[in-house]
């Protein structure tokens, strides 16, 4: 297991940034951000930095895709020891994609809470080849900054409130793949995974009314997911067939809605599938203010439907329902109707 070695989470925590980077011994580091993120937090970073004697670099990107990975993999000085990312989740996988090719440790920053990435050793780069998240490795330390996260549009809770959700089907789907093909389970990451689920749909009312307190749970949720994927060596626990219904969406184009959103009407649907509690969920995304029908980001029916069809062919090695059950076009288009998703 790879897991990080430090976590910090709390009020005002990006002041301790230099202590923090003195105590995993690091002297030059690189930051990897984007324009709006940049604007907000770029004097208190450099004044923490500069205080405390450090040198550093900032690459400024738009997306995260893979000519960007390649062009600050080229501008990286040999003397910098650590890769940042600061921001949400493009400039998170990014630095951690940059760092896996550099061979260097990196720091999560997260400035919202979008979704599980900021903890795992998964990094979802556009141009990949893939629709679905690259190996890399877990980031060293993280500091999640509660005040700046608690800053970031209530879309962006809610988007990583849906993607904690479907925690819930991929676990179970990797149940499915224990029962039906013998593969690998793991109890312990399982557990953690569906209980980072469980808490959010707890507390779905209080995070819905954006209390502060609920940005705590959900932020350690998403680090526990991470860890979760961490411990068992691969995204099982956190990505099954909610998240193959997510990237057939993406690679349709358009890019209606947020990851965590399309994850969110993904579970909804495979919920029903794998004979779970799928009304509950609806009514903690509802309670969260996260889309629960198509619509509600965009998206038609035809489009919903398309992507559950082709769900199951983005991974072919990853077993899920989608394999046990096979779904025609009239089968999915009963499925979202009866979840009202469409």
């Amino acid at each position: 297991m790879d897991l990080p070695k430090r976590i910090l989470v709390g009020n005002g925590v990006i002041k301790e940034l230099g202590s923090f980077l003195n105590n995993l011994g690091c002297k030059e580091v690189h930051i990897v951000t984007g324009p709006h993120i940049i604007a907000k937090v770029k004097k208190p970073v450099e004044k923490v930095l500069t205080t405390n004697g450090f040198k550093f670099y900032w690459s400024v990107i738009n997306i995260a895709d893979m000519n960007t990975i390649q062009k600050i993999v080229k501008s990286i000085d040999q003397k910098v020891d650590i890769m940042i990312g600061l921001g949400g989740g493009k400039t998170v996988d990014a630095a951690k994609l940059v760092a896996f090719n550099k061979t260097l440790p990196y720091i999560s920053i997260p400035t919202s809470a979008s979704h599980d990435g900021i903890s795992s050793p998964f990094a979802s780069i556009k141009g990949s080849g893939r629709p679905y998240s690259i190996v890399t490795n877990p980031p060293l330390g993280i500091i999640a900054d509660l005040d700046i996260i608690g800053g970031a549009p209530i879309r962006l809770l809610a988007s990583g409130c849906g993607d904690l959700i479907g925690k819930i089907t991929a676990v179970k789907d990797w149940e499915i793949a224990r029962t039906d093909e013998g593969s690998y389970y793991g109890k312990y990451a399982a557990s953690l995974a569906h209980l980072s689920a469980d808490i959010v749909i707890e507390e779905a009312k209080n995070i819905g009314l954006g209390k502060k307190d609920s940005i705590r749970d959900v932020v350690e949720a998403l680090l526990s997911a991470g860890v979760a994927a961490g411990i068992a060596g691969s995204s099982r626990p956190c990505s099954g067939s909610e998240h193959l219904f997510a990237h057939a969406v993406d690679i349709q184009g358009d890019n209606n809605g947020l990851h965590g959103e399309k994850v969110g009407l993904g579970t909804i649907l495979m919920a029903k599938l794998q004979g779970i509690n799928w009304e509950k969920i609806v009514k903690a995304l509802e309670d969260i203010n996260a889309p629960t029908n198509g619509q509600d980001i965009g998206l038609d029916d035809k489009r919903i439907v398309k992507a559950i069809l082709q769900a199951k062919k983005i991974r072919p090695d990853r077993y899920t329902i989608l394999e046990r059950i096979n779904l025609d076009e009239r089968s999915a288009i009963s499925l979202a109707r009866s979840t009202n998703v469409i």
